[in-house]
C-alpha cells in the first residue's frame, strides 16, 4: 500500500465524494455500484491520512467526521423523511429508512475500517468503534424522537388484527424487529418501549371482552372463545413478536379472561347443563385445556362421558 503525504482539505474533499455516491446509491438514485478500485482509493486516502506525523495526522478528524456525516444525513434526509409520514405510512418509512442506515454503517465502517484497527483498538480503547457509532447515531436521533408514534402506529395495528382485520404482518415483524437490535444485544429498549405498552393494551383489550362475553356468552362459549384468543396471541408471537414475549402474553391473556372471572365462570359452569362439575379455583391454571378436553369427549362419547371425562382431565393435570 503506497504512501501519499495528503492535506486535510484535498483528502477529505476526496472522501466526501464518495459518501455522497453512497448516499445516492442508499437513496436507489441511478448509480453505478462501488467498484473494487473506489473501494480501495478510497480506503487508502483514509489510511493515509491517519499514518502521518503530527499536525497532520488527521485520526481525530477523520473519526469525528464518520459520526458527523450520519448525524448531517439524519438531520437532512432521515428524520423530515420519517416525521412526515402517520400510521403505517410512517412504519414503512422507518424500516427503509434503517435498513438504509444499516447499509451506510456497513459501507462507511469499512471505509473508514482503519480507525477501527488502529486508531480506536490501540489508542483510544474507550471509544465506541465505527459500528457502534452509526448505531448510537439513529438511535438517538431517530428512534428516541419517533419511537413513541412508531408503537402507537403498531398497536394499532395489532388492535385491528384482534378484530378480524388483515394487516401487513411482515412490516410488523421488521418493525419490532428495530425495537430489538436497537438495543445493540440487549432488549432493553424492546421491554420498556414497546413490550409494557402492549402488554397493557393488551390488559385493556382482553378485560374490555371479557366484561361483555361474561353476561352475554354460556360458560362453553365463553371458554372456546378464550382458547381461541391464547391460541391467537401465540400465533402473533410466531409472527411478528420477539418470543421473549410469549410467556407473559399468555399469561395476560388467561389473567384477564379466565383467573379475575373465575367466580362468574364457576357459576356458568354449575348452571349449564351437560358439564361436569369439575372447575374450582385451585384448578385455574389447567383451565382451558381441561374444559376442551371435556367438551369434546362429552360431544364424541355421551354414554361413556363420565368415565372419559375424568380420563381427559388426569391426561391434561400430567401435561
Amino acid at each position: 500500500m503506497g504512501y501519499q503525504f495528503i492535506e486535510w482539505d484535498q483528502g477529505w474533499d476526496y472522501i466526501q465524494k464518495g459518501i455522497m455516491k453512497l448516499k445516492r446509491i442508499v437513496e436507489g438514485l441511478s448509480e453505478p455500484q462501488f467498484n473494487s478500485e473506489e473501494y480501495m482509493r478510497l480506503y487508502t486516502t483514509i489510511y493515509n491520512m491517519c499514518i502521518q506525523k503530527h499536525p497532520h495526522n488527521y485520526s481525530r478528524q477523520l473519526y469525528d467526521k464518520y459520526r458527523e456525516t450520519f448525524e448531517e444525513y439524519i438531520t437532512s434526509t432521515v428524520l423530515p423523511s420519517v416525521i412526515e409520514k402517520h400510521g403505517e405510512c410512517m412504519l414503512q418509512e422507518f424500516v427503509k429508512c434503517w435498513e438504509n442506515h444499516k447499509i451506510m454503517i456497513r459501507w462507511l465502517s469499512r471505509f473508514f475500517s482503519f480507525l477501527d484497527d488502529y486508531y480506536i483498538a490501540q489508542n483510544h480503547t474507550s471509544y465506541p468503534g465505527l459500528n457502534e457509532v452509526g448505531l448510537n447515531c439513529f438511535r438517538n436521533m431517530v428512534y428516541q424522537k419517533v419511537n413513541a408514534n412508531v408503537r402507537f402506529a403498531v398497536l394499532v395495528l395489532i388492535g385491528k388484527e384482534r378484530e378480524g382485520e388483515q394487516i401487513d404482518r411482515a412490516l410488523l415483524k421488521n418493525v419490532i424487529d428495530i425495537f430489538v437490535e436497537i438495543g445493540m444485544g440487549q432488549m432493553d429498549a424492546y421491554e420498556k418501549d414497546f413490550e409494557g405498552y402492549m402488554l397493557i393494551d393488551t390488559r385493556d383489550y382482553y378485560s374490555h371482552k371479557a366484561s361483555r362475553w361474561i353476561w352475554e356468552d354460556t360458560y362453553t362459549n365463553y371458554m372456546l372463545k378464550a382458547e381461541e384468543c391464547l391460541r391467537r396471541e401465540r400465533d402473533r408471537v410466531s409472527h411478528y413478536l420477539h418470543p421473549s414475549s410469549e410467556k407473559k402474553l399468555v399469561e395476560n391473556v388467561k389473567h384477564w379472561l379466565v383467573v379475575l372471572n373465575v367466580t362468574q365462570l364457576i357459576e356458568k359452569k354449575h348452571s349449564d347443563s351437560g358439564c361436569s362439575a369439575w372447575l374450582t379455583v385451585d384448578n385455574v391454571e389447567e383451565l382451558s385445556r381441561k374444559f376442551i378436553a371435556n367438551v369434546i369427549l362429552e360431544q364424541e362419547v355421551p354414554a361413556q362421558g363420565s368415565t372419559l371425562v375424568q380420563q381427559a382431565e388426569d391426561a391434561a393435570m400430567q401435561e
